[in-house]
């Protein structure tokens, strides 16, 4: 069953942040305005999504599409994020207001499927219940060749009755069923296979998330002996757990009586994998030469490896400055040709700047991914960077 949540109060969130003209708004404007790729035919990010929900195992499976713009709690309290947890942080997460966030999981599907007739039905029939939600995620971020604030994430659980003794575990069959270890791996693998192929070699590691115990992480070998590059390397791809109780329980479900697996994932990681993408940017390309070459599996070659042009800025600024901050504006200027934000030199000298101030060095790479820029057309933009970083952050440039 395909579940849409209503959007009517996202919709109202989205007609006040058009009133809005601040830096933070026309951003998060831009970030919601971009295409979803899980959704954009002949992307490899749709394909990936395609060979998942395809998977026998889940054939039963519903998928839910829910908000962008999410409450607050939705994502983090009833997940049990610590109260001083990271990405409660603004400068990890976009604020739309004091409550709700551009969502920065699509496990906040959990609280949307849950509250759905249908779903709340099956399960006073004790009967198990699994759904699937994809799509774009928002987080701030540095800036490099893996890297971008707007991605892709899919989630996935399933929960079932527990039996009313462990001996009856209905792993031998029925609507019972003890969910552990095994069942996360299985889940890991069947995806794995759907990605890479059924000759994907694999590991698994124990892993932590706020919301599972225990978690696993998976890796997969990239590089081995049979493609004879002798460069094999363990790279993660994916991870998930058996969701705790307090969690059910957070969410409304009776722990005692029901228990569950969770995955979530990166899918611009699995596609620059499969593919041996050199930069991310390259997956949202409409260059023709780029984009016929994007289908899983295919090992991309280069186009053309343009040159980059570099700039470097130094500033001094209160040492209340959050980078994060800083790359958003970098991403506002330079947008897609900005490849990678390095910072070269930070120091404090409190007998030169004072006591309350921090000295910063960035190198700013800029490098189209389909054309030669021109030095004429970067100083623009980097003059620009410069005389928004003085007066956003009220620094001192170098």
């Amino acid at each position: 069953m395909e579940i849409k949540i209503s959007h009517d109060e996202e919709n109202k969130l989205r007609q006040q942040l058009e009133t809005r003209h601040d830096p933070e708004a026309e951003r998060m404007k831009r970030f919601l305005a971009m295409p979803d790729l899980t959704r954009t035919a002949n992307s490899p990010i749709h394909e990936i999504v395609k060979r998942i929900l395809a998977m026998p195992d889940y054939k039963d499976f519903d998928v839910i599409e829910v908000p962008e713009i999410v409450p607050m709690d939705v994502s983090f309290d009833l997940f049990d994020f610590p109260k001083d947890h990271p990405a409660r942080s603004k400068s990890d997460t976009y604020y739309v207001d004091d409550h709700n966030i551009l969502r920065t999981h699509t496990t906040v599907m959990w609280n949307y499927y849950l509250a759905q007739d249908d779903v709340k039905k099956r399960m006073a029939e004790d009967k198990p219940v699994g759904s699937f939600s994809y799509g774009k995620v928002y987080r701030k971020d540095e800036i490099d060749r893996n890297h971008m604030n707007v991605f892709h994430q899919m989630d996935g659980w399933y929960l079932a009755p527990k039996p009313a003794r462990p001996d009856e575990s209905a792993r031998s069959g029925g609507d019972q069923e003890v969910i552990g270890i095994p069942e996360l791996e299985k889940v890991l693998v069947d995806i794995a296979k759907a990605v890479f192929g059924p000759d994907v070699k694999y590991r698994f590691n124990p892993d932590t998330f706020p919301y599972t115990d225990p978690s696993l992480e998976m890796e997969i070998e990239v590089n081995g002996p049979s493609t004879g590059s002798g460069q094999a390397r363990w790279v993660e791809v994916l991870g998930s757990g058996v969701v705790k109780g307090k969690v059910l329980e957070n969410h409304g479900v009776d722990s005692s009586k029901w228990n569950g697996w969770a995955f979530g994932f990166g899918l611009e990681r699995l596609a620059i994998i499969s593919m041996d993408l050199p930069d991310i940017r390259l997956l949202w390309s409409q260059d023709e030469r780029v984009k016929k070459q994007l289908k899983l599996g295919n090992k991309f070659k280069e186009v053309s490896k343009y040159p980059p042009i570099v700039r470097d800025i130094s500033f001094i600024v209160s040492n209340d400055f959050i980078p994060n901050n800083y790359f958003d504006l970098i991403r506002d200027i330079g947008g897609d040709l900005v490849e990678e934000v390095q910072l070269l030199d930070k120091y404090e000298n409190a007998e030169k700047f004072g006591s309350d101030k921090m000295s910063y060095t960035y190198r700013i790479t800029y490098r189209s991914t389909d054309r030669t820029l021109e030095t004429k057309e970067i100083d623009p933009v980097q003059q620009k960077v410069c005389e928004r970083t003085k007066k956003e952050f009220d620094a001192q440039v170098r």
